[in-house]
């Protein structure tokens, strides 16, 4: 065969079998590269086809066909490869400006420093020399230089609100390109050619503030564009009203501007700003869209304050962007604010303290849209159900957009407040407005519509110690029987007739979940959209609606445990089998923010507080050091807000119904809380864990060790990149644990331990040792059981036992040994069962 080396070199020519070269004439490669592009690789047959159904062919050897085909399909390699090269090229030369400039701008901040500590030495030995002269319009903060502002007088007059535009231009590059603020990396940023971009957050400096500079496939209009309209891609912005719009005699355009964001939690008011916005382009070609907050600094126009919002504080802030070469722009990042953190309780200052928190949410939040955008445009392919990338990120937006208008509930938007029924832990919330209805049709059992129709939203928020928030969320959705099985079938159907837009939980039954399509990464694997279907296990009564399968559209996004101080949210809705673009969504759900670890633990007023349940010895439950650092916070507040669609003459028995079910997710978020709950133990010197309640982790090393003491070889094939509890959870064998008492019941157990025996961790202590048990299991048990207390341990011959369900289930041997704790006390009895299977 003829080398590939020498065939792919570009030309048209073909190879004889005399060693020359004949050219193709231009119709014969037309036709050829006609049928490459239908089909790039044909077999022998269908070559010999190409030859008989196309004549301008037929003086060429099937041979010759198939080097061409060689040949075109090399080319084509090629020219891809060297494209990717040259992208990846133009990337690497990008991002080595962008570290350059930054090591300038670190260059200059050292050259400040410096200054600064010279000028302090000479501040220091001249003290004896000061004066009661306080003309002096220069001071000294926190390492930097600042000159007391002098503004001259201003109205809202063209001039006036120029002058206030130059200088936040002025105040926004001296921020993202010089030393006016000390950025420090962000924790877990690395930057990269494969990175979002350096990232950067405040140090020493009033408010909160994050800066950011990447690479994007688009060109600097278009980013402007994306990034102006703020809230397609801030999820927490609520609306932007353009207010006025001024042009400027240097080409340049003024807005004036009135943005709301809204509070993450039902513990918070929601944040609302007074803004000038100020585009123009710079003499090196490079568009700046800088912003600021107008007050009465400025003496600018004002804008009266709205009711159930704090006026909040944008300070010199916006986008740098350049033209990048061969395509793309370079884009600085800089969003500085004081959110006024007074305004909340202290607990939660955290939250509007956090330049960590400002950076992820927002800053990077810009830059992740970017990318993705232009990721679509590069690759415009059709995923999930037919849904264009596009189009799954307008519904993540929409679930999202949902869920916060739940969690905030604006008067302005339709929602009213319910009386409390005496205990102010759960908040409802009601709204009939048409614009909430529209498209939402319900109807009774004999199949005439109902009217009158409304929303009912159940909020509650609670404080969570010790508890990584993406460990908790992953519990959450992949284990949903675990809070969702409420018991709501015990209320009378006439309480929820809920049609396709109603939170399914609310028809009763038992709910189990099964993930049947997942829709869409975004980029940086940040949140994925899925859709599950929902299987009812409980029985319908007539007027209720009709039987079957439910589907949800769910958002996840913050499941990685090892992301510093990152938001976690799981949010769904149902949806029918259509699916179409413009059926409304109600969606209902949790959200966990991490807080942080050095605040004090107490809570809000008629606040439900998970931290009190979870306190351990005199020290509490506060971390530092490893675990603080690898899971976030040892403290996080999670809100939950779910949502009943219900007709309104029925909204007494909704509201009672609806009180009681996000009680009893409350309740079962505190038991999947405790369980979870890291162990801290040996970490710190002092630190003792309450004799009978070990967190899960402290519990799996005790069963490890007093397996390795009795039996003297190892439970697991532990591995130093997991945890002890992570490996013990996913053991293949079943591994239960109960206590010791006169009718022993079981207290833990390991995924496997769940399955076979057909339970949850909620319901696995209801289930006592014998159940599981036939009658000659039981006499054998109870014979040898007084060897695990004497000499430790005792082994079982394979046999039958039962799961909770009745299920008869063979193992090949069983294992039981006593677990002992660090004072070397017995805690409890653990059962291993080795190759199990249902007969």
């Amino acid at each position: 065969m003829m080398a590939v080396t020498s065939s792919c070199k570009e030309g048209t020519k073909i190879a004889m079998d005399n060693g020359k070269y004949v050219r193709y004439t231009p119709e014969q490669v037309e036709a050829l590269e006609r049928l490459y592009h239908e089909c790039p690789k044909p077999s022998s047959m269908r070559r010999q086809q190409l030859i008989r159904e196309c004549p301008i062919l037929s003086n060429i050897e099937p041979k010759q066909i198939k080097v061409w085909f060689q040949n075109r399909r090399c080319r084509e390699k090629q020219r891809k490869e060297a494209s990717r090269l040259q992208a990846v090229n133009r990337k690497l030369t990008a991002m080595n400006k962008l570290l350059m400039e930054e090591n300038d701008r670190l260059q200059k901040q050292v050259s400040q420093l410096v200054y600064e500590n010279s000028y302090f030495r000479q501040q220091t030995q001249n003290t004896t020399l000061a004066t009661t002269d306080t003309s002096c319009e220069s001071v000294v903060t926190s390492g930097q230089h600042h000159l007391t502002p002098q503004h001259p007088p201003r109205d809202a007059s063209p001039a006036g609100l120029l002058s206030i535009a130059e200088e936040t231009l002025t105040e926004f590059l001296s921020k993202a390109t010089g030393t006016a603020v000390e950025w420090v990396q962000m924790p877990g940023m690395k930057p990269g050619p494969d990175s979002i971009g350096i990232v950067a957050i405040s140090h020493g400096r009033s408010g909160v503030a994050a800066r950011a500079c990447g690479l994007v496939g688009l060109d600097p209009t278009r980013v402007a564009e994306i990034l102006k309209d703020r809230p397609s891609w801030y999820r927490d912005c609520r609306a932007v009203d353009v207010i006025n719009v001024l042009s400027t005699g240097n080409g340049g355009t003024i807005e004036l501007l009135y943005m709301q964001l809204y509070a993450p939690t039902t513990l918070a008011p929601a944040r609302d700003f007074w803004l000038l916005r100020y585009t123009s382009v710079m003499e090196d070609g490079s568009l700046v869209v800088c912003e600021r907050s107008l007050n009465n600094t400025q003496n600018g126009p004002s804008m009266p304050p709205a009711a159930n919002f704090v006026r909040a504080e944008l300070l010199p802030s916006g986008y740098l962007i350049r033209p990048c070469e061969g395509g793309g722009s370079i884009i600085h990042i800089v969003d500085h604010m004081d959110l006024e953190p007074w305004s909340v309780p202290e607990v939660l200052r955290p939250l509007y303290e956090s330049s960590t928190l400002l950076a992820q949410k927002t800053t990077m939040a810009a830059l992740r849209h970017l990318r993705q955008i232009s990721q679509e445009i590069s690759q415009p392919n059709v995923t999930g159900w037919g849904r264009r990338p596009a189009a799954l990120r307008a519904l993540s937006q929409k679930l999202s957009k949902g869920f916060n208008e739940a969690v905030n509930g604006f008067a302005d938007e339709g929602w009213s407040m319910l009386e409390s029924d005496g205990v102010d832990d759960v908040t409802l919330l009601v709204n009939s407005s048409p614009s909430k209805m529209m498209g939402i049709n319900l109807s009774y059992g004999n199949g005439f519509p109902s009217m009158g129709n409304a929303i009912l939203c159940a909020k509650a928020s609670m404080l969570l110690q010790n508890v990584p928030p993406a460990i908790l969320l992953r519990f959450l959705r992949e284990h949903r029987s675990e809070w969702a099985d409420s018991g709501i079938d015990g209320y009378s159907a006439a309480a929820v007739k809920a049609g396709p837009c109603g939170l399914p939980v609310a028809r009763g039954g038992s709910f189990g979940g099964q993930v049947i399509l997942p829709l869409a990464h975004t980029i940086e694997h940040e949140e994925f959209m899925e859709v599950i279907k929902l299987e009812n296990m409980g029985h319908y009564r007539e007027d209720m609606i009709m039987p079957g399968d439910i589907f949800l559209l769910q958002l996840c996004s913050g499941v990685d445990e090892n992301a510093v101080g990152t938001c976690a949210e799981l949010i769904f809705a149902p949806i029918d089998a259509s699916f179409s673009d413009d059926a409304p969504i109600i969606p209902s759900g949790f959200r966990i923010i991490p807080l942080d670890s050095g605040m004090d633990a107490s809570s809000p007023n008629r606040t439900l507080d998970l931290a009190s349940t979870l306190e351990v010895g005199a020290a509490g439950n506060r971390s530092t050091g490893d675990n603080s650092g690898r899971n976030g916070s040892t403290k996080s507040v999670m809100t939950i807000a779910f949502q009943f669609v219900y007709e309104i003459h029925l909204q007494e028995n909704v509201a009672t119904m609806a009180r009681q079910y996000v009680r009893s997710i409350i309740a079962s978020v505190q038991r999947v809380a405790l369980a979870l709950s890291p162990s801290n133990f040996g970490s710190h010197a002092g630190f003792r864990t309450p004799p009978g309640t070990p967190e899960a982790q402290t519990l799996a090393r005790w069963i490890c060790q007093s397996y390795r003491c009795y039996l003297g070889v190892e439970l697991l094939e532990y591995e130093g990149s997991e945890s002890i509890l992570k490996t013990l959870w996913h053991h293949t064998d079943a591994v239960l644990c109960c206590s010791l008492k006169a009718l022993p019941v079981f207290t833990f157990a390991n995924q496997a331990g769940l399955d076979m025996l057909e339970t949850t961790l909620i319901a696995l202590q209801d289930i006592s040792l014998e159940k599981i048990f036939d009658d000659n299991g039981r006499k054998a048990l109870f014979a040898e059981f007084p060897q695990v207390m004497q000499q430790g341990f005792m082994c079982l011959q394979g046999g039958i036992c039962l799961s909770s369900m009745g299920r008869p289930i063979s193992y090949e041997r069983a294992v039981a040994w006593k677990v002992v704790n660090d004072e070397e006390n017995a805690h409890c009895i653990c059962f291993m069962f080795v190759n199990w299977s249902f007969v």
